[in-house]
Order: structure tokens, then C-alpha cells, then sequence
């Protein structure tokens, strides 16, 4: 039971609540405001003595983004979570304590905003500051789309967030309002358009045009100050015979007024398009709100007797409504004067929803909140609890946010008739994987309209896919030439990352078998799947059985230290001498075997071994002592042919390096190399050689030589590089690059 709200009685609302207040109840009458001002109450005592980059007190900001809110029409619990959205990140109060005043719902929503903390970097580079930087904002954004699947109110909130911010942003420095303003246009604008909430979407837009181009922002400006008023009369003259000829058929119009282009939107269209300012002639439109639906079509009618129609650029979105939900009838038509004039005409409801988008779907009875979603939304939350689950680094997370889930999209149905909604340049392949996994898995060709086409093929607007499956067709890495959507991307990459694994996992089968009759031990005894699934868990980031004998067969952990684990308590056998090392004057180094005078050992060529690695010794004839790793297939063939030139040793790391090879197999992609690069920089391992080859499949192999202290080191480096979803996997070679 939660306890009371009480507020000291000497405490006074600031003139700040009271604005909000008057908003609220203007637009609610039946607003929780003992629990609102409870909200105001605790987040003011948490935030007391913070102030903001402006030097304005912290608590502004709360009270701001409640506003912003208030303006949606969102329910109680959603304007406590804003009131309240810093609290746990910027005080020593807990998500609990929040729970504890204010309910499970309003704490949900307080947690899905808060930034996940950055673990203290100390003695860290900048470089490594800024990737750890980076990661935190992936991270982050990957918990609130999750939070959001669940409840869209978590992303509003966030959206207000960052409006307000965008709306102070005058008091950072120049360089935190660039990175800021970037982030803004590139995540946050294209959320609020895939909600639907076009008032934040343009407003969020045209903030961040201004601090990321400004002079191209003070020029449109400019210019469209200039040219604005020229326009008006043509515009005016319109609204004046619309309303005229709409009474004169008794329609009732509820509001028809103009409506200005944004500014980012203008300067989209001189970009991406090419076109002067003074050829842009929709920088003012005309919007049509009704009441009934039947009257929308209505007053198209009388709008093309009106006017000439461009009938190219006419789109009914309400027969085909978007997947955000918005709704509307767009025509193009040549006005009074014969210039070009942009129409819009919906009723209240497409308007309210044209406007708030998701937040238009909240209703509110008797102080509980019920959802009410069209099914695009629904389409949506499932979008992004399979997209923001798919297991991937940061920054493939980043890198795929803006080819996903905010591009522009292309809508096309199933034989069904349901409205499918993907990333502009789509194919079948991205198509049949947004209906289903298994759909995708299977696909073995598509038609289009009723045609057979290319699995190439881009879809348009409009077009019917009809899927064609095999059950037992499997994916082919030349899709990822052409698919789109990073869904399909990871699903397919997904597929031959799993074929790679259960290569490996049957490798390393053969080579834990192998050690196990080396040593005595009997294999069946212990690579049964129990006694694998067991085993795996006592190493560090092995899930089950076949990822522990995967990552014996790529080489990411030693075969030695496997059954090491399986002796448990039997005497294990000898660790044999201990190899030191020394350095000439040329400083070379040199391999000694403890209590061994005059005798050098050498690193054979075949397996190239390392400190942390199982060897033996092969006395030559004239060469010294070479030493192989124990599982080399030369040494395992001279245990059978001359046992008695073999010697055990023991090679802990000594500070040195040594080279290693190892090959990746990866998706063949800009950038690829660069990133596999930093890896190697971030760990501290040069790169002695290295060779790439590309394949006709879309596939890359980089075979590289680097320098490594011990095998620990080495699995370090392999790890990281195979957790890129663009590697389908990672394997310790024995050859050395020249």
C-alpha cells in the first residue's frame, strides 16, 4: 500500500506549477492534481540546488516537459513520470522509492527514460572514452524502444524531453549543441514521425537545421519571410471560395485555414531535389478539417471543380492510411493565379491524430488509462520488440537504427490485404522476413502483381507480394547484396553464423576426443551432451555444450584446459619443464628451457604456439627443440612415430609477444576493415601482416598475423571480433603471413 501524498503545509506552489495546473484543467476536468502536485513536490526536493547550463533552476525543465505533455493530451501518470523523469538519474533517490510513492505504472515509465549510468573510465584514452560514450547511447536507446514496445507513453515522454532541451539548447557549447542537434534529426524526429506526432516531428526538425547549418538556416529564413506575404493573397482568395462553394452545398467546415512548409522540409527539397527556393511553390497549403468522413471526398470534388488538378500528385491516405495512423486527403491543384497550391482535407479525429499521433490513441476513464491502437500500431510494437532484441554490438545497433526503423518507407500489401510497411529500396527477401523468420528462411522466389520477379527487385508503393516457399530451401549470402532492412540482414548473417558455428563445434568435438584418448581418458565418457552442458558452464561466457566445443574448433579456448576441467581431481600429468625467455643483443628473443644449459628452442612454423598454449617438445636432429602446440597434427603423427623425442613443457606468458594468425570470414561491407582495425588498436595488438580476399558470395576473408603475449590475450581479441553481426566467424590459423 502506498503511503499518503503529503506536502508540508508551509510549502507554496510556484507560479511555475500553477501555469501547469491551468493548462491541465483547461484541458481535463477530472486531473489527478493531488497526485500531480505530490510529483512536483518530490522532484523539486530532489533537484534542489541544481541548476541548468542557462543557470535557470533544474526543476524548469520538469515542469516544462509536463507542458509539452499537457498540450497531448496525455493521462496523470504519464505528466508524474515527466515531472519526475530526472529524478532517479540526477539524485540519490531509486527507481524503488519512486514504485513505493507513485505505483508500478508511473515508475516504468520514469525507467524507461533514464540513461543507463557509464561505468568510471579511469586512465581511460579519449578514443575509449568516446566509444564507451557511444555505447551508453546505444544501450540506452536500445532500453527505452524495448520500454516503448511495451508502452508507447515511454517515447513521448523522451520526445518532450529532448524538445525542451532542443528549445534551450542556446546555453551548451558549440560542440555539445552540433553532436545534440544530430543525434536529434537522426533518432528522435524520425521516432516522432513513426508515432505520428507531426507537431514534435517538424519542431524537432527545424531546431536541429538551426544549430546544424545556420547559415542555410538564416537564409531560408530570410527568404521566406520575403516571400510569404506574396503568396498570402493567393492563398486567401482560395480559403475565401472554398468556404463560399462548401456552404453553398451545406458541408460544415470546422476549420480551414493555411498551413506553412518548415523550414527543414524547404531545405530538403533544395538538396535531395535540386530545386531553387523560388520554384518551391507549397511553402503554403491549404488545410481542410470536417466532420464526417463522407464530406472529406465531398470537398476533394468540389476543390478539383474549383481548380485544375495536378492528378499525379493526388494520394488518398484514407483509404490507405500510413502505418503511424495518419490519415488525410492530399491534392495538388493550380490556384487562382495558376500557381501550383497544395490541399489538404481530413476530418477532427485524422487531424488530432495527424497532429499527437500514438499520444491521440490514449483515453481515460475514472483516473485508469486504456490504449486504444489501430493495427499499425500493434504491427509496430512488434516491429520493435523482434528489431531492438536482435543480438548486435552497439554499433551495429547505431549504424542500423537509421536504415530500419526510421528511412523513409515503402508500403505494400499481401494477397490479404494487409498494409506492410519497410525501408525504401526493399525487396521480396526484406518483405518475406518482415511477415515471418521462417517465411524468409524458406524463400525460394516472389511475384509481384501477379508477376514472377527477380528477388532483386525494389518494391514500390501499391505493390502485391506474394511469397513462394520450399520447406527445405535454405538462405543464400548473395541476398545480402540487396536486402534493406537490417531485420532481414541480421536474420540471414544469423543463419551462416550458426552454419560456421556447428563447423566449429564438430572441429572441436574431433579435437577434445582426440586429447581425451591422448590422455588416457575415454571419450564416451565425457562428450555426451549432460556431461557437455555441465562442463559448459564452469567457463566464462560459454551458454551450453556445442558453444563450448565451438569455441575449442575456432580456437578461442585451448583443448588442454577442457579436459583439465574433465580430470577434476585426477592426478593430471606432469606440466613437464618450464620455458624462459631471453633476448640477444640484436634483441631478438630466445627460448630457454629451465635447467637446460646451451640448448634453444624454436616455435614450429606449423602451429605457431604461444604462451598459455599445451605443447611438447620435438628433440631434432641438428635444430635444437621445436615446440608444437600438443593437438598439431605433426606432433600428434610423432607420438605415434617417436615418442621418445618428445618432451613436456610448461609456457606461461613472460611478457613478450609472439605471432598468431587467425582468419575472419565476414560480410563483405565498407567499413568492415576499419572496424575490425580499431578492435586491434583498442586491445593493444599490432598487426605484423595481413591479407584480404573477397568472394563472388558477398563474403570477405581477412587472413591477419598479430602479436599476442599469451592465449588469453589472443581469445580477447577473437571474442570481440566475433561479436560484429557482420562476422560469421573467427578461427586461429596455423599459417603465417610473409
Amino acid at each position: 500500500m502506498r503511503p499518503p501524498l503529503e506536502i508540508p503545509h508551509d510549502w507554496e506552489e510556484t507560479d511555475d506549477l500553477h501555469r501547469l495546473f491551468t493548462k491541465l484543467r483547461e484541458a481535463r476536468s477530472d486531473a489527478d492534481i493531488k497526485k500531480i502536485r505530490y510529483a512536483y513536490y518530490v522532484a523539486e526536493s530532489a533537484h534542489v540546488g541544481q541548476v541548468r547550463k542557462s543557470g535557470l533552476p533544474y526543476i524548469l525543465h520538469p515542469v516544462a516537459v509536463a507542458e509539452i505533455l499537457v498540450d497531448l493530451g496525455m493521462d496523470d501518470n504519464t505528466i508524474c513520470a515527466a515531472l519526475l523523469h530526472d529524478v532517479v538519474e540526477d539524485s540519490e533517490m531509486s527507481l524503488e522509492q519512486m514504485r513505493e510513492l507513485f505505483g508500478e505504472e508511473v515508475a516504468h515509465l520514469i525507467d524507461g527514460v533514464t540513461k543507463l549510468a557509464l561505468k568510471p573510465l579511469e586512465n581511460a584514452t579519449t578514443r575509449e572514452r568516446k566509444a564507451a560514450e557511444t555505447a551508453r547511447t546505444a544501450e540506452t536507446l536500445r532500453k527505452m524502444l524495448l520500454a516503448m514496445a511495451k508502452d508507447f507513453r515511454v517515447m513521448v515522454i523522451k520526445l518532450a524531453d529532448r524538445l525542451h532541451n532542443m528549445q534551450t539548447l542556446d546555453a551548451m557549447e558549440p560542440a555539445k549543441q552540433v553532436r545534440i542537434a544530430a543525434e536529434t534529426l537522426d533518432i528522435y524526429a524520425p521516432l516522432a514521425a513513426r508515432l505520428g506526432i507531426w507537431q514534435m516531428k517538424w519542431q524537432l526538425e527545424d531546431l536541429s537545421f538551426k544549430y546544424l547549418h545556420p547559415s542555410e538556416y538564416d537564409d531560408i529564413t530570410a527568404k521566406v519571410n520575403r516571400s510569404r506575404n506574396e503568396r498570402l493573397a493567393d492563398i486567401e482568395q482560395s480559403i475565401v471560395m472554398i468556404k463560399e462553394r462548401t456552404q453553398e452545398r451545406g458541408i460544415k467546415v470546422v476549420e480551414i485555414r493555411g498551413r506553412p512548409k518548415h523550414l527543414y522540409s524547404i531545405y530538403n527539397k533544395i538538396v535531395k531535389q535540386g530545386v531553387e527556393f523560388e520554384e518551391i511553390y507549397d511553402l503554403l497549403a491549404i488545410r481542410i478539417i470536417l466532420e464526417e468522413v463522407s464530406d472529406c471526398y465531398v470537398v476533394l470534388g468540389i476543390v478539383h471543380e474549383m481548380f485544375i488538378p495536378m492528378m499525379s500528385l493526388f494520394y488518398d491516405y484514407i483509404g490507405n492510411p500510413k502505418p503511424n495512423g495518419y490519415q488525410s486527403l492530399h491534392t495538388k491543384v493550380l490556384g487562382p493565379t495558376g500557381t501550383p497550391l497544395e490541399i489538404q482535407i481530413r476530418t477532427t479525429r485524422m487531424h488530432e491524430i495527424a497532429e499527437f499521433g500514438v499520444a491521440a490513441h490514449w483515453t481515460y476513464k475514472e483516473g485508469e488509462q486504456a490504449e486504444k491502437e489501430i493495427a499499425t500500431f500493434s504491427n509496430l510494437r512488434q516491429q520493435l520488440f523482434d528489431w531492438s532484441s536482435d543480438a548486435r554490438l552497439s554499433s551495429d545497433f547505431l549504424r542500423s537504427l537509421s536504415t530500419d526503423l526510421f528511412a523513409e518507407q515503402v508500403f505494400v500489401f499481401t494477397p490479404g490485404g494487409d498494409v506492410i510497411d519497410m525501408p525504401v529500396g526493399s525487396t521480396p527477401v526484406d518483405f518475406a522476413f518482415r511477415v515471418h523468420t521462417q517465411i524468409g528462411m524458406t524463400l525460394v522466389g516472389a511475384k509481384i502483381n501477379g508477376a514472377i520477379a527477380p528477388l532483386s527487385t525494389k518494391l514500390q508503393n501499391g505493390d502485391v507480394v506474394e511469397i513462394v516457399n520450399r520447406s527445405n530451401a535454405t538462405p543464400s549470402l548473395d541476398w545480402l547484396e540487396y536486402v534493406r532492412s537490417a531485420h532481414a540482414r541480421s536474420k540471414i548473417k544469423a543463419y551462416f553464423r550458426k552454419q560456421s558455428r556447428e563447423q566449429h563445434a564438430a572441429r572441436g568435438r574431433e579435437a577434445l576426443v582426440s586429447e581425451l584418448k591422448a590422455q588416457g581418458l575415454e571419450p564416451k565418457q565425457y562428450v555426451g551432451d549432460e556431461k557437455l552442458e555441465k562442463l559448459a558452464k564452469e567457463f566464462d561466457s560459454t551458454e551450453n555444450g556445442q558453444d563450448l566445443l565451438a569455441k575449442i574448433g575456432s580456437g578461442l579456448l585451448t583443448v588442454q584446459k577442457v579436459v583439465s576441467k574433465i580430470r577434476g581431481d585426477l592426478p593430471a600429468a606432469p606440466a613437464g619443464d618450464r620455458i624462459e625467455v631471453s633476448k640477444t643483443r640484436e634483441g631478438k628473443l630466445k627460448l630457454h628451457a629451465a635447467g637446460m644449459k646451451d640448448v634453444l628452442l624454436a616455435r614450429a612454423k606449423c602451429c605457431t604456439p604461444i604462451p598459455g598454449d599445451e605443447i611438447v617438445g620435438y628433440v631434432s636432429r641438428g635444430r635444437g627443440i621445436m615446440i608444437h602446440r600438443r593437438y598439431c597434427p605433426h606432433a600428434m603423427k610423432m607420438v605415434e612415430t617417436e615418442p621418445e623425442r618428445l618432451l613436456r613443457f610448461h609456457w606461461p606468458a613472460d611478457g613478450a609477444v609472439y605471432s598468431v594468425s587467425i582468419k575472419v570470414v565476414a560480410i563483405n561491407r565498407q567499413g568492415l576493415l576499419m572496424e575490425v582495425s580499431t578492435i586491434f588498436g583498442e586491445s593493444k595488438t599490432n598487426v605484423s601482416a595481413a591479407n584480404i580476399r573477397t568472394s563472388s558470395n558477398n563474403t570477405a576473408e581477412i587472413e591477419a598475423t598479430i602479436e599476442v603475449t599469451d592465449t588469453s590475450q589472443l581469445a580477447t581479441v577473437m571474442t570481440k571480433i566475433a561479436n560484429f553481426s557482420d562476422v560469421i566467424s573467427v578461427l586461429r590459423i596455423n599459417t603465417r603471413l610473409r
